[in-house]
């Protein structure tokens, strides 16, 4: 097999992390980070001592600042940038793309500018022809990097490309799954983060174990109703994008947002805990998308609700459970 190779937006964690999983596959790749400092930081130590320390490059992983190189290495790119920044990156590459390009994301969230899915973003600035995927699933960039076992999905609408990517990216401890719902996948990928904020409320809260399961449980009823009310399929909700990826990002600490999440709910200010985590937490511009989208088409969401309100209205994380409590009974199933 000839081995491809592949352009990576993004040098944080995630795209880091991607691009070393790729180069171990013997994939010639290229990562491009935005700061050009960063990046020649990156090449002199060959390795992303700031997001993912202590775990050298590959040989074929090289780097640039340089969109222009990174449009001539490959016409296969994977966009791993955060979600406010995905359309702008884009609209900077495309003068630089030709015309056959195939367009991969591990971006998770929707675009801020009216909550569109990020493979509409695509198609609007592209073609609705032109091969897209998402990589989504339960994966933390420093066990990918540590090549510790990872399960992942990759969803696109082109199988063709779905399987290229599984082939590039699968390994002895990276196993790739496709699939063609896409939407399903970007859905469960935005909003699992704002679960993860809840979460880590009550945690702060010190609500226990009991509390955090409740809210994983009827957090993913609020996904699958979103999801499908967007055009996914129930069946993606319940594999490795859905309920997989909501279960790591709420329960395990590597998780931003859940870190945030906990800092709310011991009384520290949004500001505070961003400065603190140092890092893009996804799930707050995600709170608000989907709070928006809930609204539009008139879906049941109250997590989601009270999570957007500790976060853009200033409720206090403690009355945010205690509306969540006082809702009215009902069937946990509908019928």
């Amino acid at each position: 097999m000839i081995k491809q190779k592949l352009a990576i937006l993004g040098a944080g964690s995630w795209g880091t992390a991607l691009a070393i999983l790729a180069a171990r596959n013997g994939c010639q790749t290229l990562l491009w980070g935005h700061n050009a400092e960063h990046v020649e930081i990156l090449v002199q130590q060959r390795q992303n001592q700031r997001y993912l320390p202590d775990i050298p490059f590959p040989a074929p992983l090289e780097l640039t600042a340089d969109l222009a190189e990174i449009a001539n290495f490959s016409h296969i790119l994977l966009v791993c940038v955060p979600s406010h920044a995905f359309k702008s990156t884009l609209l900077k590459l495309k003068p630089y793309l030709p015309e056959q390009v195939q367009i991969a994301w591990a971006t998770k969230g929707f675009n801020p500018d009216g909550g569109l899915l990020l493979h509409n973003i695509v198609a609007d600035i592209f073609s609705a022809q032109t091969p897209a995927a998402i990589i989504s699933g339960p994966s933390f960039a420093t066990e990918v990097a540590a090549d510790l076992p990872t399960a992942i999905t990759i969803a696109s609408f082109q199988t063709d490309f779905a399987d290229l990517l599984a082939d590039i990216l699968h390994s002895a401890h990276f196993r790739t799954y496709t699939s063609t719902d896409v939407i399903g996948v970007e859905v469960g990928g935005a909003v699992k983060n704002v679960l993860a904020i809840a979460a880590g409320i009550a945690d702060g809260l010190s609500l226990g174990a009991n509390t955090r399961a409740a809210l994983i449980t009827r957090g993913l009823t609020e996904v699958i109703r979103l999801g499908l009310q967007l055009g996914g399929k129930q069946e993606t909700f319940m594999g490795l994008a859905g309920l997989g990826d909501l279960i790591l990002t709420c329960t395990d600490n590597q998780s931003r947002n859940r870190r945030l999440g906990i800092a709310l709910g011991q009384g520290n200010s949004i500001a505070q805990a961003l400065q603190d985590i140092g890092q893009e937490v996804e799930g707050i511009s995600a709170a608000k998308e989907t709070f928006l989208l809930a609204q539009k088409y008139a879906i049941d969401m109250p997590i989601t609700e009270q999570t957007y309100k500790v976060l853009y209205e200033g409720l206090d994380p403690k009355l945010a459970v205690e509306n969540l409590l006082a809702r009215e009974l009902k069937p946990e199933v509908l019928t």
